[in-house]
């Protein structure tokens, strides 16, 4: 008897840990931007993995990449060398105009890293006493749940049952570059910062902004840290977000779309003063920089640059921008983001962002909220043109009516 929706929800809540919320929907199947559950209707993807899958699902060059290197050798550990790794660190450091990478597998797990280089540096070039470096975050910042990172965060459901916090961190108000400098102190080593945060609800801090925290950190010898792990890689309409304000990081922290949709894949990027504080032996990862994963990455790389993504984002986002602010939906407070990364923000009588997702689900459309009252549209940058508009125009339609059945 086939298994259906129901069965395996049931299977997944009884003997999985209850660590997220997910839409009623068994995916399993995939291709492009479509999706298919397990009763067979296809859905258009509007999330794309918060950006991991930018090339869209199974995407027949990184297929044939990972194939071409299954068939010759998938891991080595970093105990030896692997070409596949050289390669993906001299084409990640000359695309992100940088000199030296560290490849990681998730996106925590590179910002991990930064902190620990950042930390390094600041004890071997910086000369700040031992234990006493200081590390700025933004309010409002989504870098990932390992213990140091949440102990960061201002969001509650992501920090209050997992304390106490690891030490050395402050945060400041996002977007008030002001406040970055009021701040620092002679022990502070890093700012670390999303130039758009995703998960905080699709949030563009002033224009500028960027520029502006770049120049002080210069000033007063800190490292700028930027966390592109959502950003990055053609989603904003550039190769990365730092390219809008020129605001090249010390380290640059990537992941999600670096995979291909196919192995998980993260980095950090940064100059070679900087990356050379460790040491061997003191940060490893077992499939960090493995030659399948390196090999995915590599090809994942080259299909932004040479389809040229990144300006297809940004002709695109700016359609559907215009397309929904000009429907002037009732309950839509605001719409805002960059290249395919479009936030759309909701009135409180809407009763959150949920509400239009679980409706346009129904639909065949798949998204998800933010932050309560805001619904995340990030799709494949590799989306046909007819697909997303199809897909917008649902959007549309479905958020009149969700907000005309509200109304009464």
């Amino acid at each position: 008897m086939a298994r259906r929706t129901h069965d395996v929800i049931e299977q997944a809540e009884r003997w999985g840990a209850n660590n997220y919320h997910p839409l009623p929907v068994v995916l399993t199947k995939a291709e492009g931007p479509f999706v298919w559950d397990i009763e067979g209707k296809k859905y258009l993807d509007m999330l794309s993995c918060y950006s991991a899958l930018s090339h869209g699902h199974r995407n027949p060059r990184i297929l044939a990449a990972a194939k071409k290197q299954m068939e010759e050798i998938t891991l080595t550990s970093r105990a030896f060398h692997n070409e596949p790794y050289a390669v993906f660190c001299e084409k990640l450091a000359k695309l992100a105009g940088l000199d030296m990478v560290l490849p990681m597998n998730s996106g925590a797990e590179a910002v991990e890293t930064a902190l620990k280089i950042a930390r390094a540096w600041g004890y071997r070039v910086k000369k700040v006493a031992n234990d006493k470096a200081h590390i700025l975050a933004a309010e409002g910042n989504f870098h990932g749940r390992t213990i140091a990172i949440v102990s960061f965060s201002t969001e509650p459901t992501y920090k209050a049952p997992f304390g106490p916090p690891a030490a050395g961190f402050s945060v400041v108000p996002y977007g008030d570059a002001d406040a970055v400098e009021k701040a620092i102190t002679p022990d502070t080593v890093a700012f670390l910062v999303e130039p758009i945060q995703g998960e905080g609800g699709i949030i563009l801090p002033p224009e500028g902004y960027l520029k502006r925290v770049r120049e002080i950190c210069t000033k007063h010898n800190v490292l700028l840290l930027l966390d592109e792990v959502q950003t990055g890689l053609a989603r904003t309409g550039k190769m990365f977000a730092f390219e809008h304000e020129d605001a090249k990081p010390d380290i640059l922290i990537l992941g999600k779309a670096l995979g291909g949709g196919l192995l998980p894949v993260s980095a950090c990027v940064g100059t070679r003063e900087v990356m050379s504080v460790l040491k061997p032996g003191e940060h490893g990862s077992t499939f960090g920089g493995m030659p399948l994963s390196m090999a995915v990455a590599n090809e994942a790389m080259d299909i932004l640059v040479e389809d040229d993504l990144s300006n297809r984002s940004a002709r695109l986002g700016e359609k559907v921008v215009a397309m929904i602010t000009d429907a002037k939906l009732p309950g839509v407070r605001d719409v805002r983001g960059r290249g395919l990364l479009i936030g759309v923000e909701f009135d409180d009588f809407i009763g959150g962002a949920m509400v239009v997702v679980e409706a346009l689900m129904l639909k065949g459309v798949l998204a998800k909220d933010t932050r309560v009252d805001t619904m995340r549209l990030a799709p494949a940058l590799t989306i046909e043109e007819k697909d997303l508009f199809d897909g917008i125009n649902v959007v549309i339609e479905t958020i009149r009516e969700v907000a005309k059945k509200l109304q009464g």
